[in-house]
C-alpha cells in the first residue's frame, strides 16, 4: 500500500517554462551546453551550473552552495511562483507527434522505499549517493522527479482523460521535438481518489532515478537526526516522483563495445564462443536481435548472429535469465577477461536508439574491437529482479520518458 501525497510545487511562471525547463546537465555535449548557457538567460542549466557566471568550473560544497543561490535568484526575479496548496501534477509528453507518456507528478513515501513497497532493480554506488544527499541538503529542493511504475488504474486513467479536456496550464515544444502539457490536480475529490488508488496497489517499482531514492533515504536520516521535532510528516520523509502506467514505458536494450580481444585473435575467439552459441556470419548484412537470447555482433567488418545453446548455460534464477547477464557470463567474463562491469575501461555502453549502426562506425574507426547488440529487457523482467530482490547488471535498460529539469520543484 504506497503512498502517494501532493505537495506544493514551485514551478515556473507560464510564459517561462519553455525557456527554464532543460534536461538533465549530463545529458548535454559541452558545446550544446554552452550554446544554451550562452543564449537563454531563463534555462535551468544557469542554476545547476552556477560556474559559468564566473567563467569557472566549481565542484564540491562551493558549487551546491552557488546553486542554491542561482535558485533563489530566479524565485526572487519572478520566474517562479509557489503553489498555494498541495497538488498533484499531471505531466504528458508527446514524442514527435507519435509515442505519449502520460502521468502524475506527486511525492513518494522514502519509507516506503526503505520498507520495499517500493521496489529497485539496479544497485547503487555510496559515493554518488552521498554526493547527492549533501547537494540535496544544501540546495534544498530537488527539480528531478524519479520514475516510478504501477499497473495501470482505471480510476487514475478517468481522473486524467477529465482533465486532458482542459487547457493545460503549460504548453511548449522543445527543440528535441517533444511536447509537453501540464495540468494542475486541485479537486479535492480526485486528490483523494487518486491516494486512495496508489494504496489499493501492492508496490510501485523504480523505473529510472535509483541512485536519486537512495539519496533521499540518507537524507531523511540526516535530517531526522538534526531534528528533534520530528514527526514523519516533513517534506524530507517524501521525493518527488513521476508515477507512470507499466504498458507506457518505453525501454531500449543498451549495446556494448569492448576496445580489445583479450589477446586472442578474431578466429580463436569465434572459436571460444561457439561453445555456448550457434554462431552465423551475415556478413554486410545489418543485423539485430529478434528475441531474447539472441545477440548480435559486429567484429572485423562483418555482421553475426549469435543464438545461445539452452544446453550450454544453466538457468538459476530471474537474474541469469537476463540477457545483459548471459552476456557477461557467458563472453564478457570468461573470454574478453572483464569482471568489473561498472569500473572495467574495456567495455562502454551504448543506449539502444543509437542502434547498430553507431557500434558498426565505432568498430571500423577502430576504437573498439567488438561489439554487441542486444534484445530490449521487458516490464515483466524488471518487475521479476524486483520482486527477487535481485540487481540488474549495469546498463541494462535505457527508459523513455525522459523527464525535464525545473518544470515542477520539490522544496523541503
Amino acid at each position: 500500500m504506497p503512498v502517494f501525497k501532493p505537495f506544493k510545487a514551485s514551478r515556473p511562471t507560464r510564459d517561462k517554462v519553455g525557456l527554464i525547463a532543460s534536461r538533465t546537465y549530463e545529458t548535454y555535449s559541452k558545446a550544446e551546453r554552452e550554446a544554451r548557457l550562452d543564449h537563454n538567460p531563463f534555462s535551468f542549466l544557469h542554476i545547476v551550473n552556477p560556474g559559468y557566471k564566473y567563467h569557472k568550473e566549481i565542484s564540491g560544497p562551493q558549487r551546491f552552495n552557488l546553486v542554491k543561490n542561482r535558485y533563489e535568484e530566479f524565485k526572487e526575479d519572478g520566474n517562479f511562483i509557489k503553489d498555494k496548496k498541495p497538488l498533484f501534477y499531471l505531466h504528458k509528453i508527446v514524442y514527435r507527434h507519435q509515442t505519449e507518456f502520460i502521468g502524475i507528478v506527486g511525492a513518494a513515501s522514502v519509507e516506503d522505499y526503505e520498507q520495499g513497497v517500493i521496489k529497485k532493480h539496479e544497485d547503487t554506488i555510496s559515493e554518488k549517493v552521498n554526493v547527492f544527499k549533501d547537494y540535496l541538503k544544501t540546495v534544498r529542493f530537488n527539480a528531478d522527479p524519479v520514475l516510478l511504475t504501477y499497473q495501470k488504474n482505471e480510476v487514475i486513467e478517468q481522473i486524467s482523460q477529465k482533465l486532458m479536456e482542459q487547457r493545460a496550464e503549460y504548453e511548449f515544444t522543445t527543440t528535441s521535438r517533444e511536447t509537453h502539457y501540464l495540468w494542475l490536480i486541485s479537486n479535492e475529490d480526485d486528490i483523494n481518489s487518486i491516494q486512495k488508488a496508489c494504496q489499493q496497489t501492492d508496490c510501485f517499482y523504480i523505473a529510472d532515478g535509483h541512485h536519486r531514492s537512495s539519496s533521499s533515504i540518507a537524507l531523511k536520516q540526516d535530517l531526522e537526526k538534526a531534528n528533534s521535532k520530528h514527526t514523519g510528516n516533513e517534506a524530507y520523509n517524501y521525493f518527488m516522483s513521476y508515477l507512470i502506467p507499466e504498458d507506457q514505458l518505453k525501454i531500449f536494450e543498451f549495446n556494448r563495445l569492448v576496445s580489445s580481444l583479450n589477446n586472442l585473435d578474431p578466429e580463436s575467439f569465434l572459436i571460444a564462443l561457439d561453445e555456448y552459441y550457434k554462431i552465423e556470419n551475415r556478413g554486410q548484412d545489418y543485423f539485430k536481435p529478434s528475441t531474447k537470447h539472441e545477440f548480435s555482433m559486429y567484429l572485423e567488418g562483418e555482421f553475426y548472429s549469435l543464438i545461445l545453446r539452452k544446453k550450454a548455460y544453466e538457468f538459476t534464477d530471474a537474474l541469469s535469465e537476463l540477457d545483459a547477464q548471459v552476456l557477461y557470463k557467458t563472453i564478457l567474463s570468461p573470454i574478453l577477461g572483464i569482471k568489473d562491469l561498472r569500473n572495467d575501461k574495456r567495455i562502454a555502453y551504448v543506449q539502444g536508439q543509437k542502434d547498430m549502426a553507431y557500434v558498426k562506425g565505432a568498430v571500423d574507426q577502430g576504437d573498439y574491437a567488438v561489439g554487441f547488440g542486444m534484445y530490449p529487457t521487458s516490464v515483466s523482467e524488471i518487475k521479476t529482479i524486483a520482486d527477487e530482490g535481485l540487481v540488474m547488471p549495469p546498463k541494462t535498460t535505457y527508459i523513455d520518458p525522459k523527464l525535464r529539469s525545473g518544470i515542477c520543484i520539490y522544496e523541503f
